[in-house]
């Protein structure tokens, strides 16, 4: 077995880590799928780990973009967040 497959066999997946955790965790799986050294069974555990992890990347980086969009430059140069309508795209 591969370290990135040691690494993460007795590691549940965990949506609640931080992005770039999160982000690392399904990089060693992807790089432990890829090794071709797993059973079917740890390999179907695996994805579902990654797809987990990836929907929770997926969900951190959509709420930091409307963060980014409900940013609002003050006139003397200070940056603040803004309201934004639920539903309103720009």
């Amino acid at each position: 077995m591969s370290n990135a497959a040691k690494s993460i066999a007795a590691t549940p997946p965990a949506v609640d880590l931080p992005f770039e955790e999160a982000l690392q965790k399904l990089e060693a799986i992807v790089e432990a799928m890829e090794s071709h050294d797993l059973p079917l069974e740890t390999l179907l555990t695996r994805y579902a780990e990654g797809t987990q992890l990836a929907a929770a990347c997926q969900t951190r980086l959509a709420e930091a973009e409307l963060k980014v969009k409900q940013l609002e430059q003050k006139p003397g140069g200070e940056f603040n967040l803004k309201p934004v309508s639920v539903g309103a795209e720009d």
